[in-house]
């Protein structure tokens, strides 16, 4: 009984990551449309910075879900 509730504790922790993601996402879009806004000419260039944050960020939230599956559904 107390070890599962520590996982379930210790899986609800791990997906605060995925707040951070949708912070950190919401940043980089932001910021580009601020560029864009600022110098159009460099606009695809912007987005492909953009795209290339959008996928680094988005893999530290896929990391910590991946940590709480694991801390789920693991047999110890």
């Amino acid at each position: 009984m107390f070890i599962q509730g520590m996982k379930s504790l210790s899986a609800g922790v791990s997906t605060v990551s995925i707040i951070g993601s949708g912070i950190g996402i919401g940043l980089v879009f932001g910021c580009l449309i601020l560029g864009v806004a600022q110098n159009p000419d460099a606009g695809k260039q912007l987005f492909g910075y953009a795209i290339l944050g959008f996928a680094l960020t988005e893999s530290i939230a896929l990391l910590g879900l991946m940590m709480a599956f694991l801390l789920l559904y693991s047999n110890s």
